[in-house]
């Protein structure tokens, strides 16, 4: 065998792995007794159907004409979030990629400038294939490559000119960080004094209420135009808004059928919106609190059961979600999460592990309604059983 077809076998044997990995992982989701938070995707189409169909008289008239090319429904969902988020308007997407694009290029006419200042650790720059510059002739600059969101001071000194600001609320991959009021404030006025607009990605901006202490009018008020997400926490089919003056949302409408966004019927994910708004928006910051009392948890579990080095980041979580570092690379204890799922029916960490560097493992921590019946004492205990399935370190 040539070093060659050694190699291609070795690759397709991990792949392999990994897809096994996957498999048991969404089986476990699908079978265990107690888990941190229960996945929307998780279900079969059969389950999700009837779920919506359960709840969706509650929120919306079903007898009504279905939507054709964003009326009834889908203007219903844009009345509502415009009204959550007190902006003069706001209009329906079918993905937040599309929304944000849209977005930044309108900016970028009005302010002569089609360079956008945001973190490399934003959602454009690590998820969606370079489709700033590719599509949209933006182009992106770094004020930082902190893994936190920018200072005032960062903005004010930076060399380069920009027409926009963008700021992720929470910036997700750094471990789902927000700025403290004060200094988001701050930022938006540096920004402002460099005659640059604020766009917040607010896709988890839902739940960010709890750590600023002001409501979702008041945080959105600090930006020209705000995007959010219908799925991510909020358990929708898909789906995005662009909130923000009713001039910028009228062209947003233009660029969105340019992009391929009339969707000819979108009631199915715009009902399941309207639901997330409806059920799921007041239960967030009951899941942000209990994940403080989760994460304590987990700090205490994992001294208690012998392995000092883990964290938790941020130590008291901005949001209902947060980190978990160990020292293992990433299959180590994503086997033993697994294990645990399949053994004893509580899956404490359902979402992969990846690797943070050599003999580093970090995974993400969503506490949503399952967590909520977890108290301390369930989550310390459920920490020592999971350790007990890694291997002791020399």
């Amino acid at each position: 065998m040539t070093e060659t077809a050694g190699l291609e076998m070795e690759q397709g044997g991990e792949r392999s792995a990994q897809e096994r990995l996957r498999e048991r992982r969404a089986t476990a989701h699908r079978q265990v007794r107690r888990t941190l938070a229960r996945a929307s995707t998780g279900g079969s189409i059969r389950e999700r159907l009837a779920e919506l169909t359960e709840a969706a008289p509650d929120v919306y008239d079903v007898d009504e004409p279905t939507d054709i090319y964003g009326n009834r429904i889908v203007a219903a969902v844009e009345e509502r979030v415009a009204a959550l988020l007190g902006t003069e308007a706001a209009a329906f997407f079918p993905t937040g990629t599309m929304a944000q694009q849209v977005a930044l290029r309108c900016w970028a006419a009005r302010t002569g400038s089609p360079t956008v200042a945001l973190h490399p650790l934003g959602h454009p720059e690590v998820h969606e294939r370079d489709a700033f510059s590719q599509l949209s002739g933006l182009r992106p600059v770094h004020v930082t490559s902190e893994p936190r969101l920018p200072t005032a001071a960062e903005i004010r000194d930076f060399a380069e000119p920009f027409g926009a600001l963008m700021l992720e609320l929470p910036l997700r991959d750094a471990g789902f960080l927000l700025p403290t009021w004060e200094e988001l404030n701050d930022v938006v006025e540096a920004a402002r004094e460099r005659d640059a607009v604020v766009h917040f990605d607010g896709a988890r901006l839902w739940e960010s209420t709890v750590h600023f202490e002001r409501p979702l009018r008041e945080i959105a008020g600090l930006a020209d135009s705000v995007y959010v997400s219908f799925y991510k926490s909020l358990g929708g089919f898909g789906g995005a808004a662009l909130a923000g003056p009713l001039t910028l949302i009228e062209e947003a409408k233009t660029w969105r059928h340019r992009y391929g966004g009339m969707i000819f019927q979108q009631f199915p994910t715009a009902l399941s919106a309207l639901v997330g708004l409806e059920r799921e928006l007041p239960r967030l910051p009951d899941y942000v609190r209990h994940a403080r009392v989760v994460a304590a948890a987990l700090r205490e579990g994992f001294a208690e059961a012998g392995l000092p080095w883990a964290r938790v980041h941020p130590g008291v979580p901005h949001t209902h979600q947060f980190q978990v570092w160990l020292p293992y690379d990433s299959e180590v204890p994503a086997e033993a999460a697994v294990r645990q799922a399949e053994e004893s029916a509580v899956f404490l960490f359902s979402s992969p592990w990846n690797a943070g560097g050599p003999g580093l493992a970090w995974t993400e921590v969503t506490v949503a309604g399952a967590g909520l019946e977890w108290t301390a004492d369930d989550v310390r205990a459920a920490v020592r059983d999971f350790v007990d399935r890694l291997p002791e370190r020399a």
